[in-house]
């Protein structure tokens, strides 16, 4: 109860609530946005819930792999065969993008109208609206969606080299990238190879193209075809692991990663925000351990010490 009344404390005098409880997780509280609402007119309320809050999902958990399931996404990324899940987390970010565009929406409404709102952000619309192209692609031409559909249109390859490194590229639908990889990977007969000689015939024969020119890519090293990818214009880069990235010598002139010392946790690698305002970003302090700010914070809310120390009592109880 004590912390129920704190965080109805905090809602009553904060610009925005983000919460992602199950839905209806927070109303047993009183910490609902009808509630907080009345306290505070002005708050912009968030929640993201896995699935919506009504419906016949409404009231399951969810996580980032049960988003990509739903969605369609993990389709396009898992053989049927033998599906194994890798990769990052997808949805759980968009979820929090999407979030952040809404309550910074809201904000600037209400700079106009001095009205808070409630913004709701599911997973599962997150995860759909973050691949809107093979569903335009389903309703509009009816194409069946794969895990080669789109890198078979866009072009898309990756190969070992003799060297054991990877490398990635993209043609897209210019013309001129298609010669210019056939030129730097020295097979300039696949031009007119009735096979590839059209885009149309390059989609349809895309595996048989990509072992064709991963056979020709595994002779020699990395390096040597992407100078020679440079010299043609085509669309290149070196597939990195993750280490490899803090070195990559564009990342490094942007300056995308820097360091941050952090009280108790010692030097933190931080990365910037990928958004520049006027050609500039600035850096920002260390994320706070947790429960760095509590005492602070109860103190600006009028908290004694000695109701400070009983609440912490509490909280470890």
């Amino acid at each position: 109860p004590d912390g129920a009344r704190l965080v109805a404390s905090l809602a009553a005098s904060s610009d925005v609530l983000v919460e992602n409880f199950k839905v209806g997780g927070l109303a047993k509280y009183g910490l609902d946005y009808e509630t907080l609402a009345r306290a505070n007119p002005r708050l912009i309320y968030c929640s993201i819930t896995g699935f919506g809050t009504s419906g016949p999902y409404s009231a399951r958990p969810s996580y980032d792999n049960v988003a990509l399931a739903l969605s369609g996404m993990a389709s396009l990324m898992l053989d049927p065969e033998a599906p194994q899940v890798c990769g990052p987390t997808i949805t759980d970010n968009a979820s929090g993008m999407y979030a952040c565009y809404g309550i910074l929406g809201a904000l600037y409404e209400r700079e106009r109208t001095g009205r808070g709102r409630r913004v709701e952000v599911n997973m599962l619309e997150a995860a759909i609206s973050f691949i809107p192209d093979p569903f335009a692609s389903y309703t509009r031409m009816g194409v069946d969606n794969k895990p080669l559909t789109r890198v078979a249109n866009s072009h898309s390859f990756a190969w070992r080299c003799s060297d054991g490194k990877m490398l990635a590229v993209q043609l897209s639908s210019l013309p001129k990238f298609w010669q210019g990889c056939c030129t730097a990977f020295e097979r300039p007969e696949l031009i007119e190879d009735p096979r590839f000689k059209t885009r149309d015939l390059r989609i349809k024969n895309y595996v048989e193209l990509t072992k064709l020119l991963g056979e020709t890519i595994a002779t020699k090293p990395r390096a040597h075809w992407m100078a020679a990818l440079e010299a043609n214009d085509v669309p290149f880069a070196p597939v990195h692991k993750i280490d490899e990235v803090y070195d990559d010598p564009q990342v490094r002139h942007m300056g995308t990663f820097y360091k941050l010392r952090h009280p108790a946790e010692g030097e933190i690698t931080a990365i910037h925000r990928p958004v520049l305002i006027d050609g500039a970003r600035e850096e920002t302090t260390p994320p706070p351990s947790l429960g760095e700010h509590t005492d602070a914070i109860l103190a600006e809310l009028g908290y004694s010490r000695e109701q400070i120390a009983r609440l912490r009592a509490d909280a470890v109880v």
